[in-house]
């Protein structure tokens, strides 16, 4: 395939030499001025370099753009399926442990009507909230149990090297990678010391505000692109206590 492409760019290539040279031949025998005919083929090879160069940008820009474009895709299908196989289910069990803000549920209550400035409030109120979690408030060992069943799925999604584009979603899986090895590591989640469960409040923390941040990313590209997976998904909201699949 290789050769035959190699052979075909040199045939073409003699093929657009030769007509160059014969539409010059054609104008020296129409008009038969040699010095002006010399003179537009010089004027013309000087100004080559440029548009070889404004063709090489044009291009590579598009290829890039294309690449971004295919790359996206790629990103969105696998946050895509980490919410759906883990990551929903995630965000009700680590909901449990949520002490603050008081209106977070409310402000991430996405329903069909909102729009891009819905979406980017709600972000800028998750980035400057601060959110308060206790480990106390809820079962642990359920929730290492739950999240333990999750690590093969994980330890897949990062060995994908598409992720290696998106700082923020691989940030996601390491913190709740962190969050799960610091459950399974300890022999008993009863009766921990004080400084013990204030540490793994911030670890439950830090892996609950990764998941709303790219929830929230992840439904409104599902809005943009894909609007019978964003019904289901506002239906299954997982902020949501009365969240089901069927249509009311």
């Amino acid at each position: 395939m290789m050769k035959q492409l190699n052979f075909t760019s040199r045939h073409a290539a003699v093929l657009l030499v030769a007509v160059s040279f014969l539409l010059y031949g054609l104008d020296y025998l129409l008009f038969g001025h040699l010095p002006d005919v010399a003179a537009g083929f010089i004027g013309n090879f000087a100004f080559l370099p440029i548009y070889v160069l404004f063709v090489t940008l044009v291009i590579e820009r598009v290829i890039k753009e294309r690449e971004k474009l295919l790359l996206r895709q790629k990103l969105n299908m696998v946050i895509g399926l980490f919410f759906s196989e883990a990551g929903s289910a995630m965000v009700r069990c680590l909901s449990g442990f949520l002490m603050g803000p008081a209106d977070l549920r409310q402000r991430l209550m996405i329903n069909a009507h909102w729009s891009d400035g819905d979406f980017r409030n709600a972000a800028d109120f998750l980035e400057g909230c601060k959110l308060s979690m206790d480990s106390r408030s809820a079962d642990l060992a359920q929730l290492r149990d739950h999240l333990a069943g999750k690590k093969g799925f994980l330890l897949g999604l990062m060995e994908n090297p598409n992720l290696l584009e998106h700082d923020d979603f691989t940030d996601l899986l390491w913190a709740v990678s962190h969050l799960v090895q610091e459950l399974e590591l300890r022999r008993s989640l009863t009766g921990l010391p004080e400084p013990d469960l204030n540490h793994l409040s911030g670890d439950i923390q830090r892996a609950y505000s990764y998941l709303l941040r790219e929830w929230l990313f992840y439904m409104k590209h599902l809005k943009a692109d894909y609007p019978y997976l964003y019904s289901l998904a506002l239906r299954m909201n997982p902020l949501n206590p009365q969240a089901g699949p069927e249509v009311v």
